[in-house]
């Protein structure tokens, strides 16, 4: 080829490719974490006893799982390189996912010594048994070990998509493209409402944990066959690996330092020296939990305030609703480009300024509750707002590290911002299970104090401790009421500490 021909080439657009499987792979994530969620308070908790408190401490457990998870799952992605250590993430999710399946049969050998039966005999043999403190302990001990393997697994996908990404897209890009895999997470969000409680009505719990967790073995079949580096992919030609290699004087140079990244490794505690370690850690501290609760208790929120079972329909349709709102987080990787590109910041300026404008959205929470009153719809609108601009600053706050980081730290920082997020939802969701308890008030039963229920209070119980009340809320909705204040500003709070430790650009470079 001439060349003028090279220079005319068309741009191959295999980059996009790869955004859509790192999309479909996060899709799947958030639908695995999701099934517990749905399921739990119609379909679980009958069976095992549960309390809002134990399904606090599953969740926050799990978060705790996936923090540590996140701080080595990072360090093995940049030593296994993306390609490896993405199929070992997701092969060890689904695992996870399809664990949690067969709780009710290792319940059911377990206290009654019933083995060999299938889900409808646990249930039968469960049911049977007298100590219920039992059934209680032993199951959520159970669906901890299966969220143990799930929390382990998930960690390594924002650190292998991060890194993919920042493989495939020049700096300026980043966002954008984070964005539209990040939206993976509402896409599974919205598909979990409408197909895990139908599953879980006409054919089982268990059934919707299996078929959810098989979607991520077939998503490894794709990815072992259709990714490759871009200097070695045959999908990508000269034209979108220079466009690719942009931020690099030349295409050589490009190649060239993409290899010397790739080759030469950041230590650990180096990574822990800088300042945009810690910023970006800390920024995910404050923000994940908001998030991981919208995800993990709304379904919850609507059945205890509003008495929507999560197979209802309305619950159906105000879920689907909430989430479709949050895919405009897309709007959140167009706007740095648009500061970069039309006001001629740099990256991470113009992400910094997009990240603020998203912390104003989530002060909407405030609301949340006060106008709940009304329509259960304007809770659902507000969370819906406040997901969206969750994600559009996800998207950003990730994109920093690959600003200032080297290729081969980038899963490394990302595990560690990833472990302070989760360190922020073990917060978040164990201190709201207690929370939503406590709110509701206790009375005797047996001689026992416990949290006061609906059922409870319907058969003629009396109060031994009145519910919580504050700013004219009476029970949970007085506990979601403070929950949402926290979600409220935390955003601004995350931010304002992120600019003090790193007030402008500055790129590390490996020693």
């Amino acid at each position: 080829m001439s060349k003028i021909g090279e220079v005319t080439q068309k741009m191959t657009q295999y980059r996009w490719t790869i955004v859509a499987m790192l999309f479909f792979a996060t899709t799947i994530n958030y639908l695995d974490r999701q099934v517990l969620s749905l399921t739990w308070k119609d379909f679980i908790a009958p069976e095992f006893h549960w309390t809002n408190t134990h399904y606090g401490t599953i969740t926050s457990l799990f978060s705790l799982f996936y923090a540590v998870g996140m701080l080595f799952a990072g360090r093995f992605v940049d030593w296994m390189d993306t390609k490896k250590g993405f199929l070992w993430a997701i092969f060890i999710w689904s695992i996870g996912a399809v664990l949690h399946a067969f709780c009710g049969i290792a319940t059911s050998g377990i206290v009654a010594g019933q083995w060999f039966v299938g889900f409808e005999g646990a249930k039968e043999a469960i049911a049977g048994v007298a100590n219920v403190s039992k059934v209680l302990n032993v199951s959520v001990v159970l669906f901890i070990f299966a969220r143990l393997v799930l929390a382990l697994g998930e960690a390594g996908n924002f650190p292998a998509a991060i890194k993919a990404t920042a493989e495939y897209f020049p700096k300026k890009d980043r966002a954008l493209a984070t964005s539209i895999f990040n939206a993976g997470a509402t896409v599974g969000a919205l598909a979990a409402p409408i197909s895990i409680p139908v599953i879980a009505k006409y054919f089982g719990w268990e059934t919707s944990f299996i078929v959810i967790g098989a979607l991520g073995f077939i998503w490894m079949g794709w990815w072992q066959f259709g990714y490759k580096k871009p200097d070695a992919n045959p999908k990508v030609n000269k034209a979108e690996l220079d466009y690719i290699l942009q931020d690099h004087n030349s295409h050589a140079d490009g190649i060239e330092a993409s290899k010397k990244e790739d080759a030469k490794k950041m230590p650990f505690k180096q990574t822990l020296k800088y300042k945009q370690t810690w910023a970006f850690a800390f920024g995910k501290f404050m923000t994940d939990g908001v998030w991981w609760f919208y995800l993990f208790w709304t379904p919850a929120y609507l059945s205890s305030v509003y008495g929507m079972e999560s197979s209802h329909p309305k619950a159906q349709l105000a879920l689907f609703v909430l989430y479709v709102i949050t895919l405009l987080s897309i709007i959140g990787g167009w706007l740095p480009s648009y500061f970069v590109n039309k006001q001629g910041m740099n990256p991470y300026a113009g992400r910094m300024k997009s990240m603020l404008i998203f912390a104003f959205f989530p002060l909407l929470a405030l609301l949340a509750q006060p106008l709940g009153g009304y329509s259960y719809w304007f809770p659902i609108i507000i969370i819906g707002i406040a997901g969206a601009a969750h994600q559009a600053w996800s998207a950003n706050i990730f994109s920093t590290v690959g600003d200032m980081f080297p290729k081969s730290a980038i899963a490394t920082v990302t595990g560690i911002g990833g472990m302070a997020g989760g360190l922020g939802s073990v917060f978040i969701n164990k201190s709201s299970g207690m929370l939503f308890d406590y709110s509701r008030g206790t009375t005797l039963l047996d001689n026992e104090v416990v949290v006061m229920t609906k059922e409870l209070l319907a058969g003629g119980a009396q109060y031994v401790r009145q519910p919580m009340e504050l700013l004219g809320f009476k029970g949970e909705e007085a506990g979601y009421l403070i929950v949402f204040s926290f979600c409220a500003v935390a955003y601004l709070i995350g931010w304002s500490v992120m600019k003090i430790l790193v007030p402008k650009y500055k790129q590390i470079k490996i020693d």
